[in-house]
C-alpha cells in the first residue's frame, strides 16, 4: 500500500483557521512530525501534501492547507489555493481551537464544503484529558456538523478520529477499472506501443493499473506490442474477453482485432473510472461543430516531458482541425492547473488527458464544471477514437 500512486489515495483535507491546530493534528495523525508547528500565524502557505498509510483507512494523502482568515494580498492567494483543495477533497476535517468562539470564516468554509457534498467531520482541537463535552456541544450546535474532541499533545481523541473516518469514507465500494467487465480466467491483451514517446525500462501508470486490476479480478492479461498483436491474437488459445490499447494505435488496431472482440483503450477505461464518460462521449461528437478560430483548451494532469510530436501539443491540434476542417485557437494547462468557471465560458471546447495523476473526485470536477458552462468536454481516449472512425466500438464494451 505504500506504494500506492497519489491518485488511487483516500484525500483528506484539513481546513480551519490559522494556528487552529491543523499541522499539529496531522503529526498525531500520523505519529511522525510531518508538519511545521509554529505559534506564527500562517506557517502553512501552501497546501501541503503527505501521503501516508492510516489504519483502519489505508492508503490516503493528508493535505495541510493555509488558514482561511488568512490576510493582505498573499493571504488572499493563499486562501484561494485552500479552497482549491475543496475540488480533491473526498473527506473534510474542519478544526476549531476549542479555546477561540466559532467565527463567520468558519461558517462560510463549512457551507463550501457541505455543497460540494464533501463528508466533515469537525475537530475541536486543544482540548486535554478533561474533555469539556460542553464545547463540543457547542460547536456542533453553531456549525451544524459532528465534532471530535482532540488533543494533538495527549492524543486523546485521535483514535477516535481514525474510526470516525473509516465509517464516512466514500470509498468503502472498490471502484474497478476493468475488473467488473471480465471473469476468472479470461484472456485480456493490453496493446502497449514501444515508440520514442514511451519511458525508458517501464510501463506507464494506466498499464500498470489496468494489468493490477485484471490480475486482482482472476484474468489472464496478455501484454504485447502493437507489431506483434497480430501473431499474439494467433497464438493464444481462445478469444480475449477484452483488448485494451493506447489510444494512438486505435487505427491499426481495430483493424487486427475482430469485430466480434469487445475493444477500447487505457485512456476511455480511465474516463470511466474517474469521470462521466457519457459526457465525454458527447464532447467527440462536438468536435465537427467547431469553426474557425474556435477556442479549445488542451489540459493535462501532468508536467510530462514533452518531445516532438506530443499527443497533446502536436497530434490532437492536428486531429482536430482534421475533423472541423478549421485552424482554431489553443490555450493548454498541464499539471493542476485549471481555469476558473469564468475563464471555462471563453472555450468551444476543452480535452483534457486521461487524467492519471489526478483523484477521481478532482476529475469528476473538472468535468462537471465544463458542463454546467455548457461547455463540450472530451479527453484523448474518446476524441482519438472518433478520429479513428472507432468511438462506438470503443464504447461498446460499457454500454
Amino acid at each position: 500500500m505504500l506504494q500506492t500512486p497519489r491518485a488511487f489515495r483516500l484525500h483528506i483535507g484539513i481546513f480551519g483557521k490559522r494556528n487552529a491546530g491543523k499541522s499539529s493534528l496531522i503529526n498525531a495523525l500520523t505519529n511522525q512530525e510531518l508538519a511545521l508547528v509554529s505559534p506564527v500565524p500562517g506557517t502553512t502557505a501552501d497546501p501541503v501534501y503527505k501521503s501516508m498509510e492510516i489504519l483502519p483507512l489505508g492508503p490516503v494523502v493528508l493535505i495541510d492547507t493555509a488558514g482561511i482568515d488568512d490576510e493582505g494580498d498573499l493571504g488572499e492567494l493563499r486562501v484561494k489555493k485552500t479552497l482549491e483543495v475543496l475540488n480533491k477533497t473526498e473527506i473534510a476535517i474542519y478544526v476549531v481551537d476549542s479555546m477561540q468562539c466559532v467565527s463567520s470564516f468558519d461558517k462560510e468554509t463549512i457551507e463550501m464544503i457541505k455543497e460540494k457534498n464533501i463528508p466533515i467531520i469537525g475537530v475541536a482541537s486543544k482540548l486535554e484529558d478533561n474533555i469539556q463535552k460542553s464545547i463540543i456541544k457547542d460547536f456542533e450546535n453553531e456549525l451544524g456538523i459532528p465534532f471530535i474532541g482532540c488533543s494533538a499533545s495527549t492524543g486523546v481523541g485521535i483514535n477516535d478520529l481514525k474510526e470516525y473516518l473509516s465509517k464516512i469514507n466514500p470509498n468503502t465500494e472498490e471502484k474497478k477499472l476493468v475488473g467488473d467487465l471480465i471473469n476468472p480466467l479470461d484472456y485480456v491483451v493490453l496493446v502497449v506501443p514501444i515508440d520514442k514517446a514511451a519511458p525508458k525500462g517501464r510501463l506507464i501508470l494506466p498499464q500498470q493499473q489496468v494489468i493490477r486490476d485484471v490480475l486482482d479480478h482472476g484474468g489472464i492479461p496478455v501484454i504485447c506490442r502493437d507489431t506483434e498483436l497480430d501473431e499474439t491474437l494467433k497464438k493464444i488459445s481462445e478469444k480475449p474477453r477484452l483488448v485494451i490499447t493506447d489510444s494512438q494505435a486505435f487505427e491499426s488496431v481495430s483493424k487486427i482485432v475482430d469485430e466480434d472482440i469487445p475493444l477500447t483503450s487505457f485512456s476511455i477505461l480511465f474516463a470511466r473510472f474517474k469521470g462521466e464518460l457519457s459526457i465525454l462521449a458527447d464532447g467527440a461528437n462536438s468536435i465537427e461543430k467547431l469553426k474557425p478560430k474556435s477556442k479549445v483548451l488542451i489540459c493535462e494532469g501532468c508536467t510530462h516531458h514533452r518531445q516532438q510530436g506530443d499527443i497533446g501539443r502536436d497530434k490532437i491540434p492536428k486531429w482536430l482541425e482534421s475533423i472541423s476542417s478549421s485552424e482554431l485557437d489553443y490555450d493548454f494547462y498541464s499539471g493542476t492547473s485549471y481555469p476558473e468557471s469564468s475563464k471555462i465560458k471563453e472555450y468551444d471546447l476543452i480535452v483534457h488527458c486521461g487524467g492519471c495523476m489526478l483523484n477521481s473526485k478532482e476529475m469528476e470536477n473538472r468535468v462537471y464544471r465544463a458542463f454546467e458552462e455548457g461547455v463540450p468536454i472530451v479527453n484523448y481516449g474518446v476524441l482519438i477514437s472518433k478520429v479513428f472512425g472507432v468511438l462506438d466500438r470503443a464504447l461498446s464494451p460499457f454500454l
